[in-house]
This record gives structure tokens, sequence and C-alpha cells, in this order.
């Protein structure tokens, strides 16, 4: 059996939804922003899918991946840069405890 653009797409669906239900119920800051990740990873897994099976001969699928991951890289590190500060100060990566913006 080979793998193909619908099963490709079922598996990206179902990470992007695993990843939108993690980041609307839960509230720990670091499930938060691994869910995040996970949508991120999903979207990547589109565009190499269209890329390979719709247009096989360009490259502009693969780009876009490389550059969602330079992003998502860059936004891991000033994440997770807040949610440490954020620990420093209220003893808690709970996202109902950092209500205020004044540390």
């Amino acid at each position: 059996m080979e793998i193909g653009l619908p099963h490709l797409l079922f598996i990206s669906t179902a990470l992007f939804f695993i990843g939108v239900y993690g980041f609307l119920t839960r509230r720990n800051m670091i499930t938060m922003l691994m869910a995040i990740e996970l949508m991120l990873n999903a979207v990547n897994i589109n565009f190499v899918a269209f890329n390979k099976y719709l247009w096989g001969g360009k490259l502009d699928g693969v780009f876009f991946t490389l550059f969602i991951i330079a992003i998502a890289a860059a936004e891991a590190a000033v994440a997770i840069a807040i949610i440490i500060n954020l620990y420093r100060n209220y003893d808690s990566i709970d996202a109902e405890d950092a209500d205020s913006l004044k540390l």
C-alpha cells in the first residue's frame, strides 16, 4: 500500500486539531507552546505533501516549510524565555496566574 495525498492530509488534519484542542484546554504554558508547535508541524506536512503530489518539480512548499521551521524556532526561543521569566516572578507557569503584564 502506497501512502498518498489523502493519508498525509488526514494525519495533518488530525495533528492540527489535536494541537487546537491542546491549546484551548490546557492552562500550562509549556503545554500550550507544544500545542502551537504541533499545529505548525501539521501545516508543514501539508506544504510538503502538496508540493510532492501536486507540484512535483517545484520547491515552493519546501521553502515555505523551511521558513515555518525557522519562525517556529524563533517563536519557541522567545516563548520559553517569557515562560522562564514568568516562573521566576509568579512561581507558576499556569496561564491563569499570569493575568498581569506588570512584573
